[in-house]
């Protein structure tokens, strides 16, 4: 039988979010040059994290994380994936009305640009290791 989980507390909101991306340092550089967000750790060739609000956003290089940790290291079991992956950033809609221009002006190509049946506005685009990346208002799941 299982634990049980009625007795568990619940999710207070998700801490770690994770991409994958094989040249970390365009990687990096893009996120500082295009999301502003500043690296809090990087070991070269393996990863780069970048903290966003109370969130932590982790870039691993899938090669370096899909061994076993090495003797005496931190007991982190192997990850990582293959392939672009995507994570959502929440801003407001008057942000997103900057990010609209800003995006353009760095180079960045602005994917798709659109409204929520159910209100609310996402836009999308790519990171250099093709990560899917949207900016969106958080009412678009109903969350004020």
């Amino acid at each position: 039988m299982g634990a049980d989980l009625s007795v568990a507390s619940p999710l207070l909101s998700i801490l770690e979010t994770v991409l994958y991306a094989r040249d970390l340092v365009a990687t990096e550089e893009f996120y500082r040059r295009v999301l502003g967000l500043q690296p809090i750790a990087v070991v070269p060739g393996r990863h780069v994290f970048f903290r966003c609000g109370e969130q932590m956003l982790l870039i691993f290089n899938p090669e370096a994380t899909r061994h076993p940790p090495r003797p005496g290291a931190l007991p982190v079991p192997p990850h990582g994936m293959e392939g672009e992956g995507h994570v959502c950033f929440r801003v407001t809609a008057d942000d997103l009305d900057v990010w609209r221009s800003k995006l353009p002006e760095l180079g960045v190509e602005i994917e798709a640009d659109f409204e929520w049946p159910k209100g609310g506005h996402s836009i999308y685009f790519r990171d250099p290791a093709g990560n899917c990346l949207e900016l969106a208002e958080a009412r678009i799941w109903g969350i004020s």
